[in-house]
């Protein structure tokens, strides 16, 4: 089975305009890439709305495939409740995940959570392969190694691989064992996706932040996040949610991230406001009512606070 990819645009003059138009140009030369670069963006993009992609039919909780070896440029898209390992032996170009641009440089690992925005931008075929499993998948196991593990590659969006070291016979063997899907290939599977997460993990280790045993509430706190920040912005309605008190709930946030509940909340909340504000054509009226404030001004106010810029502004550099 092939990584299925949803494309967008594919042409010689889009992918000159996302390079930086020469000094010296004339000016009305610049502006008018500028604007036609902008246009080819938009064309990419949904209208209203940021795509969300599942790839794993009703009911799978495992899936592997080769990663399809074309160059194509992706749209923004986000993922629906799972992850996606994707370790790339091959392949020149960008990876962005949120505002973060990557340089893709193989042999290397990206490892996107549940609800990551990301596209990519290939200049030459990529090779490599696509794991694809949802956190349940893990839950019959008696020990919580696995799980462990993977949280902790889920640290990181992104580490190297040492030359010579690609995974391949693992993921060869991970591939062939979910195609013959066998009576006692769930098991298999499981060995040797701890083999492979094992394996992952003594390449990333110094690449990872050190991290400590972190309280259940805190990372219950960090799974709502991304689910309830459009809708809910103050620490007592995350701290009802999560059956503690405001105080509670910011002294642990203090103690694992060293910022409050609140300010993670509104770093949430400002992610948010960037995947609408780049990567869909909303107003900046319609954003602010997407993102539950009670109206445009309040979020123009809340967005220059932390960025130091408008909506506006922040929009139009982009894309300078």
């Amino acid at each position: 089975m092939d990584y299925k990819i949803a494309f967008g645009i594919k042409n010689n003059r889009s992918r000159q305009l996302f390079k930086r138009m020469p000094t010296g140009q004339a000016d009305s030369q610049h502006e008018s890439g500028r604007s036609e670069l902008f246009a080819i963006f938009r064309s990419m993009i949904s209208n209203n709305q940021i795509d969300t992609k599942n790839k794993l039919e009703k009911g799978m909780k495992f899936k592997i495939s080769r990663f399809k070896e074309q160059i194509k440029r992706t749209k923004p898209h986000k993922h629906d409740d799972y992850y996606e390992l994707i370790l790339l032996s091959e392949g020149e170009g960008f990876h962005s995940i949120e505002t973060e641009k990557f340089v893709v440089s193989p042999p290397e690992c990206y490892f996107l959570k549940p609800g990551q925005l990301h596209f990519w931008e290939f200049t030459s075929i990529p090779k490599g392969f696509v794991v694809l499993f949802k956190e349940e998948e893990f839950d019959d196991l008696r020990e919580s190694e696995l799980k462990t593990i993977y949280r902790k590659l889920a640290s990181s969006s992104r580490f190297s691989i040492p030359s010579g070291d690609f995974p391949e016979p693992i993921l060869n063997e991970l591939l062939h064992e979910y195609q013959r899907n066998t009576a006692y290939s769930h098991q298999i599977i499981h060995g040797l996706l701890a083999a492979l997460f094992g394996k992952l993990l003594a390449f990333s280790d110094s690449q990872l932040p050190r991290q400590n045993t972190v309280p259940a509430i805190f990372e219950r706190f960090r799974q709502l996040l991304p689910e309830e920040t459009p809708r809910l912005h103050k620490v007592r309605e995350f701290a009802s949610l999560l059956n503690t008190s405001p105080q509670n709930l910011n002294a642990i946030c203090r103690k694992q991230a060293n910022r409050s509940a609140s300010e993670l909340i509104s770093a949430q909340l400002l992610l948010e406001a960037k995947r609408y504000i780049l990567h869909t054509d909303n107003t900046i009226a319609e954003i602010a009512e997407l993102l539950s404030f009670s109206d445009a001004s309040n979020f123009v106010k809340f967005f220059k606070k932390a960025e130091g810029k408008t909506p506006v502004q922040f929009r139009k550099q982009y894309f300078q």
